[in-house]
Formats: structure tokens, C-alpha cells, sequence
């Protein structure tokens, strides 16, 4: 049991006032040793005193606001601790390729930041026992959520990552910052990080043991969902060969680097809102292991307790006071 204003219990002292005081028609006898002994009205009169005593020290303790301490409860569930890592480049306001219709007109899809916040939405929406954090990045990484359980908070989260962004796309940053989203958080048994980019970016060698070293360190997998631009490279092609003397294309080159990571690594290509749609439901399937967490259980409020006693107290005491008027008169 704690107390949110602690110094009101200083008062308590007070509470012995009503011992200390005669009753008033004690005094309108010259000398009461001539009364005759009444042992039931000495009784009573104490348990009147007691009963004052006892409305002030609840009416003090009330103030005081008692309530027990947060727990936590070790529970066993199914989910994942999962950091989304959203590419905020430019190029992520460009609209998926269109679509054609019955008539033949070509129609604008969603641009791939609507379809990504619309579905990373659902996503969330649909995980109950999960922690999320985020990070975007376009030219350098930006800490947006730390792993949370508030689902109300990941949902404003995702959907706040929308406005102006910048021309580039450092992936590097964003999973070394991704990876930094699980130091210090207890491990519930899986972890994941979901990056979501419309293109790739150069890591360099510093960077890439960096995230080789964390995601091994911290039993993170990777799923990295690619939206791909209609007719550009494909991360799958068995037949692309590079220009002769010329590096990989960034994505070919980051994704065997992915490769070569030693926790779990997944990749997907999403040319339009229906398949990204398919990569978030298998990544959903993919994460429904058993995990252990803990659910808070916050302490109760005993201030309207103590307040609902002392206001029965004092309606006994004026009950028998009503009686003690009548009496006299």
C-alpha cells in the first residue's frame, strides 16, 4: 500500500482529538461523584469516541489517496517484438503502378506511403499480444516509437509518417537504428524487424558488420519487403547479369548481403497495394510463436473506500445524536 500525497498522514495525531474532549453535558454537574454508576453509558460513550477517532483517520487516509503498486504478471502468449523500418524517401509518394479497367482506362493506384501506412495499419490492428517500435528514414534515420505495447500510440505513429521527404534512402541507418530499438528490452523469445523500402541503398562494410553483429546479437530475423517500380529490377531474377566491370545494382547487392546474416532473413517484391497486401499476411503467419510477456496490471484506488466509511461513521454519530435531542427534550 502507497500513498500519492504522503504528507497528509502527519495529520493523524488529530484523530485523538475526540478522546481528549469532554462531552459538553458532562459539565452541568457540580459534582457527578453524587450520579450513580451507569456502565452502559460509559460504554457507549467510548464507542462514540472510537467511532470519531476512526471517521478522521478515514477522512485523513482518503486525502491521502492509499492505492496498491503496479504488477506485472508474467504471461505466455503468441507474437512477436517487431521494429518497422519505413523508407520515407521521395520516391515513396510516387502511386504503385496503375490499373486497368474494364474500358480500358488506366486508373492511379494509392502511392506506395498510403498503401503501406493503410495495410502496416491493419497489421497492427490485428496483432494483440505484440510490442511495436519504429523508425523511417530517407537521407539519415528517424527515431519515431520506442517498442511499445500501446497499440493506440504504433497506429499514430504509422500514420504520422506521411509529409515532405528527402532523395535518399540509407538503409544502413535504419537497421542499425532498428537493431538499438531491442537493447535494454527483454527478450520474449521473437523478434523481428519488417523493412519496408521502394528501392535500396549502398552499405558500407562498417555498417554492414554493424548490423550483422546486433541482429545476431539480439536474435533479430529480417523481413525486407521490396515495392518495386513497374519494370525495374527484379531482387528474384535468376537470369540479370550485371554490365560487365560494373557493381550489383544496389538492391541485388543488399539483398545478398541479407543473405548472409545469420538470423532468418525473408524477402518480398510488391508491385502494387494487392501484392503487398500478400507479403503482410504471410509475415503475419510467419510470426505467431509462442513468446513470453508481461501484462501490467495497474494497482487499485482505495480513496472512495476510505471516504464511503467515514461517511458512515458520521451518519452513526449524528444518528445517535438525533436520538440523544429527542431524549432531552
Amino acid at each position: 500500500m502507497v500513498f500519492s500525497h504522503p504528507w497528509l498522514l502527519w495529520l493523524l495525531p488529530l484523530a485523538t482529538l475526540p478522546l481528549l474532549l469532554q462531552r459538553a453535558h458532562a459539565r452541568h454537574y457540580s459534582w457527578v461523584d453524587m450520579l450513580p454508576k451507569d456502565p452502559l453509558s460509559d460504554l457507549i460513550g467510548l464507542i462514540l469516541k472510537i467511532l470519531a477517532v476512526l471517521t478522521l483517520v478515514f477522512i485523513i487516509l482518503g486525502l491521502a489517496a492509499p492505492h496498491t503498486t503496479e504488477t506485472k504478471v508474467e504471461r505466455v502468449g503468441v507474437g512477436a517484438q517487431i521494429a518497422l523500418v519505413l523508407d520515407r524517401s521521395a520516391s515513396m509518394d510516387d502511386p504503385f503502378s496503375g490499373t486497368t479497367s474494364a474500358a480500358g482506362n488506366t486508373t492511379v493506384g494509392e502511392t506506395k506511403s498510403v498503401a503501406a501506412a493503410r495495410l502496416i495499419t491493419e497489421f497492427v490492428k490485428s496483432r494483440q499480444q505484440d510490442m511495436f517500435g519504429m523508425i523511417t528514414f530517407s537521407n539519415s534515420a528517424m527515431y519515431v516509437l520506442p517498442l511499445s505495447e500501446n497499440k493506440k500510440a504504433v497506429i499514430a505513429a504509422v500514420q504520422a509518417t506521411g509529409g515532405n521527404a528527402l532523395f535518399q534512402t540509407n538503409i544502413g541507418s535504419g537497421l542499425t537504428s532498428s537493431a538499438a530499438l531491442f537493447d535494454k528490452i527483454p527478450d520474449s523469445g521473437s523478434r523481428a524487424v519488417i523493412l519496408l523500402s521502394d528501392g535500396a541503398g549502398r552499405v558500407d562494410a562498417n555498417t554492414q558488420q554493424k548490423i550483422k553483429d546486433w541482429f545476431d546479437r539480439m536474435h533479430i530475423s529480417l523481413y525486407w519487403i521490396v515495392l518495386r517500380q513497374p519494370g525495374g529490377i527484379s531482387i528474384f531474377d535468376p537470369n540479370f547479369k550485371p554490365v560487365e566491370d560494373q557493381p550489383l545494382p544496389p538492391e541485388i547487392e543488399l539483398n545478398e548481403f541479407f543473405k548472409t546474416l545469420k538470423t532468418p532473413f525473408k524477402a518480398y517484391e510488391a508491385e502494387d497495394p494487392k501484392s503487398l497486401q500478400l507479403a503482410m499476411n504471410d509475415i503475419n503467419n510467419r510470426e505467431k510463436k509462442p513468446i513470453k510477456y508481461f501484462e501490467k496490471i495497474p494497482g487499485h484506488e482505495y480513496s472512495n473506500v476510505c471516504f464511503i466509511i467515514a461517511a458512515l461513521m458520521i451518519g452513526l454519530l449524528l444518528g445517535v445524536k438525533h436520538l440523544e435531542v429527542r431524549t432531552w427534550h
